[in-house]
């Protein structure tokens, strides 16, 4: 029996254990979810489940079948996933921009380019050692701290729903070492125009970085299997 997250209602830690199992790739695109066996797993009675599974759907993690065939793990159409990068990358200049213009007013909290930094540069010995799943976790961690940085929670919550939609199609474009390195390339770039308070830049390098670079990886992968 899986153990659910202790805070929040019955039917928001099932969400977070439902969502955990689809990220993790437990539960991958595709996969038909048996109600009976998943409330079984985790605990608890049909009902809370159910409410956790329709805001899955929601979010886009999960799709409906047909009548009477419940729901599924959503897998992601290459036009729908292009779709993605594309929203994250105006999503990503924003937030790099925001950067620049608290760099430029004096605003950023003392210590937040540092710990970026120091993100970028553990990413780098990561890629460098070919460690595939400490880069991408790491990354995931970078960008959670851009968000703080911008300071601006709804920008924040949109790119925190593409992502989950992306997450499994992304750590596979991720996987490569050489990739690694060009992906962390763009990270210190983008970060280096956001602490010299250059607005322009550090909006383009942002959006550069998924609507160019990002989405370059991930149609490498597609050959990969």
């Amino acid at each position: 029996m899986d153990t659910l997250p202790p805070q929040g209602s019955l039917s928001e830690r099932a969400r977070a254990a439902v969502e955990r199992l689809i990220l993790s790739g437990e539960l991958a695109p595709g996969t038909r979810l048996n109600e009976v066996a998943l409330a079984a797993r985790l605990g608890l009675s049909r009902g809370p489940l159910r409410e956790a599974l329709r805001g899955l759907e929601r979010d886009g993690l999960l799709t409906a079948g047909p009548a009477g065939q419940g729901m599924s793990v959503r897998r992601l159409e290459p036009a729908e996933m292009a779709e993605l990068y594309d929203m994250r990358a105006l999503l990503q200049g924003f937030i790099l921009a925001r950067i620049a213009e608290r760099v430029a007013k004096g605003a950023l909290p003392a210590g937040t380019l540092e710990d970026l930094r120091a993100r970028v540069a553990a990413m780098g010995a990561m890629a460098s050692a070919g460690d595939a799943a400490g880069y991408y976790s790491e990354n995931l961690l970078f960008h959670e701290a851009l968000h703080r940085a911008a300071g601006h929670r709804r920008a924040s919550g949109l790119y925190d729903l593409l992502i989950k939609e992306s997450h499994l199609v992304r750590q596979r474009s991720l996987a490569h070492p050489e990739r690694m390195r060009r992906s962390n390339a763009e990270h210190a770039a983008m970060l280096n125009a956001a602490a010299a308070g250059d607005t322009a830049l550090a909006r383009s390098l942002g959006e550069a970085h998924v609507a160019e670079g990002g989405k370059r990886r991930w149609i490498e992968s597609l050959g990969e299997g």
